[in-house]
């Protein structure tokens, strides 16, 4: 990281925008507030944030469809949105992956910890923006490059989220290597303040849906241990 990442913070309840705002700036971050879903959509296209702070309840149209819409405007915004966290009152395990499959990257819950928060973005951060490896990974017919952020199947492209993006990069830097939950977590999340290794489960799933629709399965699961991208044999 920088030091002066852009976050937009999009809150439609005025104190609590200017509160995040104003926290978030003294953590060291230049930050964009909106209020409505428009208006997020228009920033990110005008400001290129590196990092959506989104609350899912909006006088427009929810947070969720905030991410839906951004996907068909990532033409304009290559190699796609920006990570989302989305903030929300909701705290329902079906609203978390709900946020989830939308395409965030995180989910926190109202009323939360405003160092959490800053955490939180500093861990998403880290796993997105980070210097790239040198050199395209290849395993089987599955190719990831870090430079253009794109990944193909069988010479097909294959559109992932930025954290899906971090996940599979860090599953083909060790393939052939066992990695638990915990390790996964360090690795992608950098929760170094303790985080719910559930999340890694459902990201191994999304992967699996986009990466193995094709013979042969790359990923697999080691019951009891973690999870393994394999090596196809010849």
């Amino acid at each position: 990281m920088t030091g002066s990442e852009r976050l937009l913070v999009v809150e439609d309840e005025p104190t609590l925008r200017e509160l995040l705002s104003a926290s978030l700036r003294l953590a060291g971050f230049a930050v964009v507030p909106v209020e409505t879903g428009a208006q997020a959509l228009a920033a990110v296209r005008e400001r290129r944030p590196d990092l959506i702070v989104l609350d899912v309840m909006l006088p427009d149209f929810d947070g969720f469809e905030v991410v839906r819409r951004l996907r068909e405007q990532r033409s304009s915004a290559p190699p796609g949105h920006p990570p989302v966290l989305f903030l929300t009152a909701r705290d329902a395990p079906e609203d978390r992956i709900g946020g989830l499959r939308a395409g965030g990257d995180d989910y926190l819950t109202k009323p939360f910890n405003l160092e959490e928060l800053v955490l939180r973005i500093r861990a998403i951060l880290r796993r997105t923006s980070g210097r790239p490896v040198d050199g395209r990974l290849v395993v089987g017919t599955l190719e990831l490059d870090p430079d253009s952020h794109q990944v193909t199947r069988g010479g097909h492209p294959v559109q992932l989220s930025p954290t899906e993006f971090s996940l599979l990069r860090v599953l083909m830097e060790n393939a052939g290597r066992v990695l638990s939950k915990a390790q996964l977590l360090e690795l992608v999340w950098h929760y170094d303040f303790g985080g719910d290794d559930s999340i890694v489960a459902s990201y191994i799933s999304y992967l699996r849906r986009k990466v193995d629709q094709e013979d042969p399965k790359l990923i697999h699961t080691v019951r009891g241990t973690g999870y393994v991208l394999r090596r196809p044999r010849r």
